[in-house]
């Protein structure tokens, strides 16, 4: 485990997806009669929950800036559930979009590797309310934050993989929240 390069399964993100780390869990859980097994349960209701966490962090950053959720137009940057990758299967992006648009947003989908949401980054990023940073492949490593403050409608930026520094952010004016990174005191 934790074996991959540019992996870290304990290092929080917007969930977990694929084939195998899904289902797993619960086969181990399943082979396991008249166990109960509690930290299996309680790890998986932790990755299923993620996605949804992850729009409670981009409420907060929108109310910050002085907008709603509902009707806000969120580019959501990254499908993959994995990094470099073209394999949307079991997608926490998925789920974020549809928690999303549930609660009145429009989403945008930007994804390098994904053949339906290739396109122009700055495109999709154009008079968009927030950017939620989902995945963590290499074309959103360098952002000019600079110039993502400007192409925001409202500037806000989400980052759910640990890719963006908070002082940068900041510094570019832009409305921050971090997966998994303490909340700034008011």
């Amino acid at each position: 485990v934790n074996k991959s390069p540019g992996r870290n399964v304990l290092f929080s993100g917007a969930g977990v997806g694929g084939h195998c780390i899904t289902k797993d869990p619960w086969l181990l859980a399943h082979g396991a009669p008249g166990l109960e097994p509690k930290v299996i349960a309680a790890a998986r209701a932790r990755n299923d929950g993620m996605p949804r966490h992850v729009l409670t962090l981009v409420r907060d950053a929108l109310e910050d800036a002085g907008k709603s959720l509902e009707g806000a137009k969120l580019a959501v940057l990254g499908y993959a559930y994995l990094e470099e990758s073209d394999d949307t299967r079991n997608s926490p992006s998925a789920t974020f979009i549809q928690a999303a648009k549930d609660a009145g947003a429009e989403c945008v989908v930007h994804d390098p590797w994904v053949h339906e949401y290739k396109g122009d980054l700055w495109k999709a990023l154009e008079g968009a309310d927030a950017a939620v940073l989902l995945v963590a492949h290499s074309a959103y490593r360098d952002l000019d934050l600079a110039a993502l403050s400007k192409t925001l409608r409202t500037p806000v930026l989400v980052d759910a993989r640990h890719m963006v520094s908070r002082g940068k952010a900041k510094a570019a004016g832009l409305v921050f929240r971090g997966l998994g990174r303490a909340a700034e005191s008011k």
